[in-house]
């Protein structure tokens, strides 16, 4: 392990602290953070060199609050020694000495991800990929023995200086499995900048939060720094929970990934596995088309290439959920307002205890509607011929559509209606945005193998086809699939984002997409998720 950030000699002890359990000797300082010191040390017994993390204690806190730190100490050692992977820190030993806990690990001789940012400023995108791929994979590994991370960032990646290899470290707030946590005492721990939606608003978090943070990384290794970060804790919440989330320009080529990671929707944000493979495949081979995927948490699966695609018959692209939830809709049942009160609780309640962690280190139709909830991945989903639809506000700037061919869908105001059977669609002015309505006999494989095909024949339909993939998830209960892409758009319109679901019911297969510009792709996915979530067939 190497540095742990901070510098400026250690209040906790007086230059060099003492032998260690009468075992490690103490030879110079790595760094400081607001949890600990960490310390090179050599290992007299087997002669190595380690690295010792030597836990902070406020001499204020009372009996049961550093009994609290000794249970988060012995929390880590025990989270890291259950994993065995190439890219997770390995932990050595863990011992108590003058009533404070210390942590012995492998010493990495390189630099934090985020001693090299600030030093050398950004990387390039395959060298942001292969760390990614790495952290993928040790999170996987992780998540395999119930431990969460939760606390991915720069700090916490290590860059080890003749080989290169990556390394996951500081487990200090993870949570495994059945046991108590920090959270669960009113304290919250961790990088506002870095963590998800769900964990700020106070949800239950799984392996799924820790994928949200790979995405911020990914994007704070291409730009230096947090798409999220702001001026202030509550600046900072408000990005995270509810502002449109904007990737930086240099996210370029990983922009896929960054999004699939990026999802409020915890049931369509990518998995390791599936994260893990498409970026350890851009960072060897450099070609960021190619590698379709399923993101989803609950199955980290990859869509294996196949010959024979079926070309996409429909000249305005369809679409799929769009990495970047812009507007994407909150929990039903929470206001914007409550889920940013009780992010703030969170962290005010944190304050007393561990302040420090919270520093910020083509034609058109028209016609009315009832919204569809998007179902939320900590309830049961209804079945897909038993769907309950539970009207929600229209948007300002959006109007109900009831279109004579049988559906109803909210969409903005002024688009209008044109035919190209079986096709309906509905224009902006000047066609600079559209959305289509296709319904037609369902194909047997299911809505998934639909829109794999289409993919696959993506580059032979769409001109410059490229940032596309297929994402498995639902639609009013029943399963659905998701396409998304980019592609060089109408002759002199510029390139253009496009996103297309697809889904059956009623005995129907229904595809509905947006295509917008692509500089405005963000509008475009808000129009294409208002009408995920309203669309309903008459």
């Amino acid at each position: 392990m190497a540095s742990d950030g901070g510098h400026g000699v250690s209040p906790y002890t007086s230059g060099l602290p003492g032998p260690v359990a009468g075992r490690y000797r103490i030879t110079g300082r790595l760094g400081r953070g607001g949890m600990g010191t960490v310390w090179r040390a050599t290992d007299e017994l087997l002669d190595r060199q380690v690295a010792v993390k030597e836990l902070h204690f406020n001499e204020g806190l009372s009996d049961g609050e550093q009994q609290l730190y000794r249970d988060r100490a012995l929390r880590e050692a025990r989270s890291v020694a259950q994993i065995r992977h190439p890219h997770v820190v390995v932990l050595h030993d863990v011992i108590e000495q003058d009533g404070r806990p210390w942590i012995v690990m492998e010493l990495i001789d390189g630099h934090s991800l985020a001693d090299v940012l600030a030093k050398d400023g950004p990387v390039e995108p395959r060298e942001a990929a292969r760390i990614g791929a790495a952290v993928a994979g040790a999170l996987h590994a992780a998540h395999e023995r119930g431990v969460l991370h939760r606390d991915i960032k720069p700090a916490n990646v290590l860059i080890e200086r003749e080989t290169g290899r990556v390394v996951l470290t500081d487990f200090g707030i993870a949570r495994v499995s059945g046991s108590v946590t920090l959270t669960e005492t009113g304290v919250f721990v961790g990088s506002p900048e870095y963590t998800s939606p769900e964990r700020m608003s106070g949800a239950t978090a799984g392996p799924e939060s820790d994928l949200w943070s790979v995405g911020v990384l990914l994007c704070a290794s291409v730009d230096g720094h947090s798409p999220f970060r702001r001026d202030s804790i509550g600046g900072v919440l408000h990005a995270v929970v509810y502002d449109d989330i904007r990737p930086p320009a240099s996210a370029g080529p990983l922009l896929p990934v960054v999004s699939a990671l990026l999802e409020r929707d915890t049931g369509r944000r990518m998995g390791a596995v599936a994260a893990e493979l498409w970026l350890r495949t851009y960072a060897e081979t450099g070609e960021a088309t190619g590698t379709g995927h399923v993101p989803t948490v609950i199955r980290d699966t990859v869509i294996p290439p196949d010959p024979g695609p079926e070309p996409a018959q429909d000249p305005t692209p369809p679409l799929t959920p769009s990495p970047f939830p812009v507007g994407a809709p909150r929990e039903r049942g929470k206001s914007r307002r409550g889920v940013l009160v009780g992010a703030l609780l969170a962290l005010v309640l944190g304050a007393g205890v561990t302040a420090a962690v919270l520093a910020m280190n083509g034609d058109d139709g028209s016609a009315g509607t009832a919204a569809t909830p998007r179902p939320s991945s900590s309830s049961p989903a209804p079945s897909a011929a038993h769907t309950t639809r539970t009207a929600a506000p229209v948007p300002a700037g959006f109007r109900t559509v009831t279109d004579a061919s049988g559906f109803s869908v909210v969409l903005p105001s002024g688009y209008d209606r044109s035919v190209d059977p079986p096709r309906i669609f509905y224009y902006s002015p000047g066609k600079e945005f559209r959305f289509g309505v296709r319904n037609e006999v369902p194909d047997p494989n299911g809505p998934v193998a639909v829109m794999t095909a289409q993919h696959r024949g993506g580059a032979a339909a769409y001109k410059g086809y490229r940032d596309g993939f297929v994402t498995e998830t639902t639609k009013d209960g029943g399963p659905a699939a998701l396409w998304e892409f980019t592609w060089d758009g109408y002759p002199g319109g510029g390139a253009r984002r496009t996103f297309d679901l697809c889904w059956t019911e009623n005995g129907r297969q229904y595809d509905i997409w947006v295509s917008s510009p692509v500089e405005k792709s963000e509008q475009g996915r808000r129009t294409f998720d208002t009408a995920r979530d309203t669309f309903t067939p008459r």
